[in-house]
């Protein structure tokens, strides 16, 4: 079966889907209910099947939420640029507001993600700052100033 997509047609089907996509990661609702509906699911059994693990414990948009910024802290972005990654995942504006004020030390991440990219410090002039700006911005750090 190699190389060919298997049809979900049975709940206990895309249950064990679902359940083998989490055991690689935390997914999100809207995520999860893509991934099922890619793999050939109908929507209304993949909304119920959602549903049911949701009442288990197995699929938590807030715990999603919390590993994914983790996640994506330790590789030095900032809070703009997560919460759009995380709209885009399905997740709702409330909860990343809330998972985004929790103390995940944006000014170190900042300061470690600029040294990482320039070791060499701030540029001494204003095309080279500039750019370094454009960086941080890009990074997620809208509001980062030089030292």
């Amino acid at each position: 079966m190699f190389g060919r997509q298997q049809q979900l047609e049975t709940p206990q089907a895309i249950r064990r889907t679902a359940l083998d996509l989490l055991a690689r990661r935390e997914h999100s609702r809207f995520e999860m209910l893509r991934k099922l509906r890619l793999r050939g699911a109908a929507t209304d059994q993949c909304e119920a099947v959602i549903d049911q693990l949701q009442e288990d414990g197995l699929i938590s948009d807030s715990r999603f939420c919390e590993a994914y910024v983790h996640a994506r802290v330790q590789r030095g972005f900032g809070p703009q640029r997560v919460g759009e990654e995380l709209r885009e995942r399905g997740v709702n504006d409330a909860l990343i507001s809330s998972v985004l004020k929790l103390d995940w030390r944006w000014a170190e991440t900042a300061s470690t993600t600029f040294a990482k990219r320039f070791p060499q410090g701030p540029g001494q002039d204003a095309k080279e700052r500039a750019r370094q700006l454009r960086f941080m911005q890009y990074r997620g750090f809208p509001d980062f100033q030089f030292d």
